[in-house]
């Protein structure tokens, strides 16, 4: 049940696409035959994070549009523009790869392809704790026509014309024209031809807004941006908060990224080396939600009353969770490493408490009220969690099952974005 499989496709244009994987509630059911799964319901949030993959081809564009949700963006291929509104101004931001951003709810915003010739593939927290609760997330389109519409086109046209200063028939030539679904083509690399038939409208309100976020007024470096406004976080540039001979690990949290406090989420970045494992740990303050980003391995999870909850192979594409104070690790597969990228619920310091290893919670509470809860002498007890000399990210074990993906499993796989493999569901 921690394998997040179904997906759901919310965007489909010739330019590019959204797919959702849900992440779990309260009232959904555990899917047959698997046992125990009970035992994680009450353990997971009511308003559950979502992960969104966005897939835009050269020289598109998402239209402008606000969202009942916060995102958290991490730009894993390509280049982007993304604009967006930040106190009545317009803000401006060229991402590109390992950059991580945040999209408040409620804010009006696009996204541009600006990579040359490459398309742009995004991987996004969905933060639903502010969600009208109908489907994953719920679009309100500020461009538009027939496909989408726009929510201006949702008024009376009297109020509308009224509201705009024009004609109603000038109004209905530009909430019909644009038929080419969410994410559409620039042409020749600017704003659609919609755009330029719009500025022709007479009106100072509406050119006002349409301003405030297509043109150019004359400034230098381009379009205006709103002084102070929050900048985006390139989670590659920075050094490892911990790094030995078996891999590295990065955590984002507020501190590092002020605008993550804002929705509670946190960000974090994994690298293991062939065979090498993320010791047995436990997060005591949040659930995670992972996307292996290349590689493959192993994960294992550990329900509360001890027992084995899943032991299952993770590829490249696959979507991973663990709630909240489950015991968990990930191993990599000998055959290379694995690298693995995700989000948390909690934007604090995670301080995840590990298992086993140098920096043990074992080794912190060594002592004979720990070796009695075993059973065992105190040295007994040393010499079992002195044995392992390296902490956090632990090395191969000297001998392991050979370590092939099954067949059923590389049946699942398909094309992928560029390089860039993902299960059938993302397709």
């Amino acid at each position: 049940m921690f394998i997040l499989h179904k997906s759901e496709q919310v965007v489909k244009t010739e330019g590019g696409q959204v797919r959702v994987v849900r992440g779990w509630n309260r009232g959904q059911s555990a899917p047959a035959g698997r046992g125990h799964q009970h035992q994680a319901q009450g353990f997971i949030n009511q308003n559950p994070m979502h992960i969104g993959f966005i897939t835009m081809e050269p020289k598109t564009l998402f239209i402008p549009q606000y969202i009942d949700s916060s995102l958290i963006m991490f730009v894993r291929r390509g280049e982007a523009k993304i604009g967006w509104i930040y106190q009545d101004g317009l803000v401006e931001k060229n991402l590109k790869m390992g950059d991580v951003y945040r999209i408040p709810a409620g804010s009006t915003f696009y996204i541009v392809n600006t990579g040359k010739g490459q398309r742009l593939q995004i991987i996004s927290s969905i933060d639903t704790s502010e969600s009208l609760g109908r489907g994953v997330f719920q679009s309100f389109f500020i461009g538009g026509g027939t496909n989408p519409s726009s929510v201006l086109a949702g008024f009376d046209p009297k109020t509308l014309s009224t509201a705009f200063n024009v004609t109603t028939s000038q109004l209905e030539g530009i909430m019909t024209s644009q038929q080419g679904g969410p994410i559409i083509y620039l042409e020749s690399g600017h704003a659609p031809g919609i755009m330029a038939s719009i500025m022709q409208l007479k009106g100072w309100s509406w050119r006002k807004l349409l301003n405030s976020v297509w043109v150019n007024k004359g400034k230098k470096g381009g379009r205006r941006t709103k002084a102070g406004s929050p900048d985006s976080y390139n989670i590659y540039d920075r050094t490892p908060d911990f790094k030995n001979n078996y891999g590295w690990s990065v955590a984002l949290d507020e501190h590092e990224y002020t605008p993550l406090s804002h929705s509670g989420v946190g960000v974090y970045l994994v690298n293991l080396t062939a065979g090498s494992m993320m010791a047995p740990h436990v997060n005591p303050t949040a659930t995670e939600y992972g996307v292996v980003l290349s590689g493959a391995g192993t994960i294992q999870v550990v329900f509360p009353n001890g027992t084995l909850a899943m032991n299952t192979r993770v590829q490249e594409g696959d979507v991973f969770w663990v709630p909240r104070y489950f015991p968990f690790c990930q191993i990599a597969s000998r055959s290379g490493p694995m690298e693995f990228f995700g989000f948390t619920t909690s934007a604090r310091k995670n301080r995840p408490q590990f298992l086993a290893g140098a920096s043990s919670i074992l080794q912190t509470m060594s002592g004979p009220e720990l070796a009695m809860s075993f059973g065992v002498s105190e040295k007994r007890l040393r010499s079992l969690i002195n044995a392992q000399r390296e902490s956090i990210i632990l090395p191969a074990a000297p001998v392991s099952e050979p370590d092939e993906l099954t067949k059923e499993r590389r049946n699942e796989n398909t094309e992928g974005w560029n390089g860039f493999t993902y299960k059938k569901h993302w397709v």
